[in-house]
């Protein structure tokens, strides 16, 4: 059916309750779904064996011990069981929508990208999995009280066998510019790219980005930001969205989106802003570091 695949942070205070929300909800997506954790991070073994999924602990790491994101897709692709993948980040907590929305793309296309925008809701204690309706409860209250972000705030990728196995450039996790780039690669591959956000809820669970403002994190964010956009197949980048979709999932159908042809365009304009923007932050640098600035809000949302 499908791999789910992810990496973490350390289960420690509110990050270790939502990790720990997130993998298990992705466990009851199907009876055979396959979850798959990367990272040595503290606790992560014992989650991994108490959810009873699959811990893989080694991860390539540049110098200051950032994942590469494109060594776990290329893993995954290598070790999963089934013909579809899904990565997700480990905060965003799944239910039976993604495999209804799943079944239902792959019995029409065979090379796909499925996508959708999340849902931002407050969630601070472990989720109640024992009621048997707790993917119910879970979309009640993201819809009671939970607000859907814009179209580039997408947390989860499910995709075909190979789509990107070996094709991925070297993407620091963390950081700006890989997801974008996943969703121009399935479309300049010709796969459909399927926008799901008005049949998945994926919700994302709030949490802050302390983590962010300390130690390695916080010396070495404004570099591997401007790495990841340096990375590329031409000078201009591709920030696409869920607008670039060529099909949308409304109402248990796939339907064209006839609208995805402006997608490129409104990503060509976002990328030269992008570039207008990161050229000011770099000529500004020195001066925001005297005064104590920093761009913490370039990392991206994990």
């Amino acid at each position: 059916m499908l791999t789910v695949f992810s990496t973490s942070k350390p289960f420690q205070g509110h990050s270790g309750i939502i990790q720990r929300n997130a993998l298990k909800s992705w466990t009851l997506l199907h009876p055979d779904v396959e979850v798959i954790l990367f990272g040595d991070e503290d606790g992560a073994a014992e989650t991994c064996r108490d959810l009873g999924i699959r811990h893989e602990p080694k991860v390539r790491r540049n110098e200051n011990g950032t994942k590469y994101l494109s060594y776990m897709f290329d893993r995954a692709n290598e070790i999963s069981r089934h013909n579809f993948l899904c990565y997700a980040n480990c905060d965003i907590m799944l239910t039976s929508d993604l495999r209804a929305a799943l079944e239902l793309t792959s019995r029409t296309y065979t090379e796909f990208l499925l996508i959708g925008r999340r849902w931002d809701t407050n969630i601070t204690e472990p989720w109640d999995f024992g009621q048997a309706d707790w993917d119910h409860r879970l979309r009640s209250l993201a819809l009671r009280s939970g607000k859907q972000n814009g179209p580039s705030w997408i947390d989860y990728f499910c995709f075909s066998r190979d789509l990107y196995y070996g094709k991925m450039p070297p993407f620091l996790i963390g950081r700006n510019g890989w997801d974008p780039w996943l969703i121009w690669f399935a479309r300049k591959s010709k796969a459909r790219l399927i926008d799901a956000s008005r049949m998945v809820m994926a919700v994302h669970q709030n949490h802050d980005y302390a983590y962010l403002r300390q130690g390695a994190a916080s010396l070495h964010s404004d570099a591997e930001a401007s790495y990841n956009w340096s990375l590329g197949d031409d000078s201009a980048w591709h920030y696409y969205t869920v607008d670039a979709s060529t099909d949308k999932l409304l109402r248990g159908h796939l339907r064209a989106n006839r609208l995805g042809w402006l997608g490129p365009i409104k990503s060509r304009v976002a990328s030269s802003f992008y570039w207008i923007w990161f050229s000011f932050l770099k000529v500004t640098r020195p001066i925001r570091h005297r005064l104590g600035m920093r761009r913490h809000f370039l990392a991206n949302k994990t």
